[in-house]
């Protein structure tokens, strides 16, 4: 058989063995969904740091077709089981992941591997995806990195990222794709009962509005929208209730919580509907006037905007009522 690829796997403190091992075994499932006539494998490898060793680099602790010369064509970070936060400093496997993209490797991070992967330097003025609930932190902690949340995988050629923890999935069915083709994805797939890789994070993504900014007067305003939502929540309103002129209020709401006013509002009113949406059965109409829009197709173009597809779509993809 033909070895169309190595993929490496790096192994961390704290990071998410379930992935290591699923995309392992992903893999070798790939390998048994190749056509007889043109028989191929991936080589999987894991590569681990000794941590009595100071100083050393990740060494191969694993391979799946054993052999003492390694060329790797992609490597991955998978995700931490840590938040961010929490996440250790790893400088010499950042050191290891830029070694090997300089001799050629395609690295790849899913989730919280992506503050992994920017201790490397690699991300500088790159676009890359993580997990929508890190964006915000990874991107105040490496600003030259543009993060794009709403991707599930993001290529970029030789860097490509993965969102959410299980996005392991689709990052590992679109290497396959890339390596045997189409048709063994989609039979890998199957197989495994999971989707082809997916587009979009946003169906998924919670609105997390930021309260710990320090400015007790628009920490006002963002009591009052959360309040009610459907309620009076106008540039005028806001303004007078933070005791704010309108154009310093402007200012000061967009610094304190990253989004304008009207954008709030619309991120709030949209986290109604769709709790709506998911535990009863109100009509659309219904749920658009309870989150305080008079014209349903105006709630419809907001929703689908923020959350990528339509509120029937999300309520059958979603709904937990009968």
């Amino acid at each position: 058989m033909k070895c169309v690829a190595e993929i490496g796997l790096l192994i961390y403190p704290d990071c998410q063995l379930s992935a290591v091992y699923g995309m392992t075994d992903l893999f070798r499932i790939a390998t048994e969904w190749t056509p007889e006539a043109e028989r191929s494998y991936i080589r999987v490898t894991h590569w681990r740091r000794d941590p009595t060793e100071p100083r050393a680099p990740p060494v191969c602790s694993w391979d799946s077709h054993p052999n003492n010369d390694h060329k790797l064509d992609f490597v991955i970070v998978p995700p931490s089981i840590v938040m961010p936060e929490k996440m250790a400093n790893l400088p010499d496997e950042a050191a290891w992941l830029s070694d090997r993209h300089g001799t050629g490797a395609r690295v790849c991070s899913v989730c919280a591997g992506a503050f992994v992967l920017a201790e490397s330097g690699l991300l500088q003025g790159r676009k890359i995806t993580t997990h929508w609930a890190f964006a915000d932190q990874l991107a105040r902690r490496f600003p030259d990195i543009a993060v794009a949340d709403q991707h599930m995988v993001l290529d970029d050629g030789d860097i490509i990222t993965a969102g959410g923890i299980l996005a392991w999935t689709d990052l590992g069915l679109t290497l396959v794709e890339r390596l045997m083709g189409p048709s063994v994805m989609l039979a890998t797939a199957r197989f495994l009962l999971i989707d082809p890789p997916r587009n979009s994070q946003r169906p998924f993504a919670e609105f997390l509005p930021r309260f710990d900014h320090g400015d007790s007067s628009i920490l006002r305003a963002q009591q009052s929208v959360h309040a009610d939502p459907a309620g009076a929540n106008g540039l005028t309103e806001l303004s007078a209730l933070a005791g704010l002129g309108e154009r310093t209020f402007l200012r000061r709401f967009s610094a304190a919580t990253g989004l304008k006013p009207t954008e709030y509002v619309q991120n709030a009113r949209i986290a109604k509907a769709r709790e709506s949406l998911e535990l009863t059965q109100d009509t659309v109409d219904q749920i658009a006037w309870d989150a305080g829009y008079e014209d349903t197709s105006a709630f419809r173009k907001v929703f689908k905007r923020l959350i990528g597809m339509t509120p029937n779509a999300y309520r059958l993809r979603f709904g937990v009522t009968a």
